[in-house]
């Protein structure tokens, strides 16, 4: 299967490198998401058998003061991507955010509940998704959380790096959600893929999430645990730690429809530990 990728440096972008090399990556050079018709232009000239789309603005705070330039990366681009897929009859596999939904509650937001965003990050995000679905192709839009791996900047890397410098980090505990290892939604994607080329009527809006749920406080402790460092957590409420962009407080998300993937929930403990050892970080 001839897989084109978009994006190159970002996190599961370079999961999917380290598991298919052979597949093509575009970075902003080659298709540049301000500019959604170079992405159908560079989708027409590669004509692979599936899409696999890795490519976003990730900058929530700063969606807040730039979401037009955001609504083009994360809406406008990926529509534009899946209506040239559905033209050629491939699948179309797109990255999604819990930040689509409000964060009420404290129960698991399934896939076709009502998505309410509180921010710019979340508008954009979700305008893509109707952009993939309105485009009528084979598609799979999987929305994912609290992304870490070894690469780019992620919360693991940001806790190791203060866990080495302090003895005491003040870290939210009101955030509920499950972190995901990049090269989890990497293997997913491609999976997704696979069963997308041969089975259309799977096409939908899945969510994908490590296990178990925990707050960032709790997930901090377990990042300090693992790489032995002294360094206590205290917990916080989001109102002690402002930013220009609320996050949502319930970022738990039902992921019992993976099973027609033959997927399950990662479990993010293991996957902490793997990313650790890739990063010397395990003593």
């Amino acid at each position: 299967m001839k897989i084109l990728v978009f994006g190159r440096t970002g996190q599961v972008a370079t999961e999917l490198q380290s598991l298919v090399p052979e597949v093509v990556f575009l970075d902003r050079t080659q298709a540049d998401l301000l500019d959604p018709a170079s992405c159908v232009t560079a989708i027409n000239r590669h004509r692979p058998d599936a899409i696999i789309n890795a490519a976003a603005w990730t900058a929530v705070d700063k969606a807040e003061t730039e979401e037009g330039s955001a609504a083009l990366i994360n809406g406008d681009a990926p529509a534009a991507m899946a209506r040239a897929a559905a033209a050629l009859d491939v699948p179309f596999i797109h990255i999604s955010t819990d930040y689509v939904f409000n964060g009420g509650g404290n129960t698991p937001f399934k896939p076709d509940d009502p998505t309410a965003p509180l921010g710019a990050y979340g508008r954009t995000k979700r305008l893509g998704e109707v952009g993939v679905e309105a485009a009528g192709g084979r598609y799979a839009i999987l929305r994912t959380s609290w992304v870490f791996s070894a690469h780019g900047a992620n919360f693991v890397k940001t806790m190791l790096r203060l866990g080495a410098q302090r003895d005491r980090l003040n870290v939210v505990a009101d955030q509920i959600g499950g972190p995901t290892s990049a090269r989890a939604i990497a293997q997913a994607c491609l999976r997704m893929a696979e069963h997308l080329a041969a089975a259309p009527n799977l096409s939908g809006i899945y969510h994908f999430s490590g296990t178990p749920d925990v707050s960032w406080a709790d997930f901090a402790r377990a990042i300090m645990a693992a790489a032995q460092l002294p360094c206590t957590i205290h917990d916080i409420p989001s109102t002690d730690y402002p930013t220009p962009a609320a996050r949502p407080l319930n970022s738990r998300l039902d992921c019992s429809s993976l099973a027609r993937f033959d997927l399950t929930r990662p479990d993010w403990q293991q996957d902490l530990l793997v990313v650790l050892n890739e990063l010397g970080a395990v003593k």
